[in-house]
């Protein structure tokens, strides 16, 4: 399972946008973020206004889903990870470093950042075999 983490952590590193989905009652919202990925947390950090309909939803429920993908047409090169987990305020400067070094001219914007604690991967990787999918729940403590 170890072995499986990495893989989609490796995959991970080598993108930077995600699409993250929200929901508040019966309203829905899908927007795109730019992250950094923090293997050792296993958590996403992203940086998001008060004010965007994503951000208002997860105030009221932090719970979204999200996905990051390689866009292709070459079937045996479709890779893709879809993600469940938790939105929150950072409250972490190691995680608060990884952002702006992935994202230095940030910094000029001074933008509120939030993080995503992951629970959930799915991992399609077509490289290992067509339909590859590699599943890692977070363990229950």
């Amino acid at each position: 399972m170890e072995s499986d983490l990495a893989r989609i952590a490796e995959f991970l590193s080598n993108h930077h946008v995600m699409s993250l989905a929200t929901t508040r009652l019966n309203e829905l919202s899908v927007c795109s973020l730019f992250y950094a990925y923090s293997k050792d947390a296993i958590s996403f950090v992203v940086a998001s206004a008060d004010e965007t309909l994503h951000v208002q939803h997860i105030l009221n429920n932090p719970k979204i889903a999200g996905n990051i993908l390689l866009e292709t047409k070459t079937v045996g090169k479709i890779q893709g990870v879809q993600f469940r987990g938790k939105f929150s305020r950072l409250e972490d400067a190691t995680l608060e470093k990884l952002y702006f070094k992935a994202f230095p001219f940030a910094l000029a914007l001074n933008p509120k950042l939030w993080q995503i604690e992951v629970d959930f991967f799915k991992m399609t990787d077509n490289s290992l075999g067509f339909g590859k999918k590699i599943i890692w729940p977070r363990p229950s403590a």
